[in-house]
């Protein structure tokens, strides 16, 4: 009587290795994209520094913030009257936008006394106002 060789995996061996990973899996897929999310958050709190250093660049060449109507696009193309004195590109066309694809919202300020000079939002995952975690919106304080 010859024996064979056996090669292979047998059925219970397959799954016990599936039923492995997929113990691995539950426990540590929710951590990951918990991680995830907030390396977006810390993205979009960096891009608003930079937004803000170059709203302050800005500000030293042209002598004033932004208003409603220019926005943000007046840091990558010189405003109405303002050609002689801007000296940007001052960020890149990317830096408007947040992690989650959505353009950061800007609001200058009032010009009262203790009120910011301007306003930067960042609305979180959700593209909306308010919200909790991933959702919940950022702004320069």
């Amino acid at each position: 009587m010859k024996r064979r060789n056996r090669k292979g995996f047998t059925l219970i061996e397959i799954l016990t290795v599936v039923v492995i990973i997929g113990l691995l899996g539950a426990f540590v897929a929710p951590r990951v994209f918990k991680g995830l999310g907030k390396a977006k958050r810390d993205i979009a709190v960096g891009k608003m520094a930079i937004l803000e250093q170059a709203l302050g660049r800005f500000y030293f060449d042209c002598g004033r913030f932004p208003n409603d109507a220019e926005g943000l696009q007046a840091l990558i193309v010189p405003p109405d009257g303002l050609e002689d004195k801007w000296n940007g590109r001052y960020c890149k066309e990317s830096d408007l936008k947040d992690p989650w694809g959505n353009e950061f919202l800007y609001f200058e300020g009032s010009g009262e006394i203790g009120d910011k000079e301007y306003e930067l939002i960042c609305l979180g995952a959700d593209g909306a106002e308010g919200g909790e975690g991933d959702n919940e919106d950022i702004t320069n304080d």
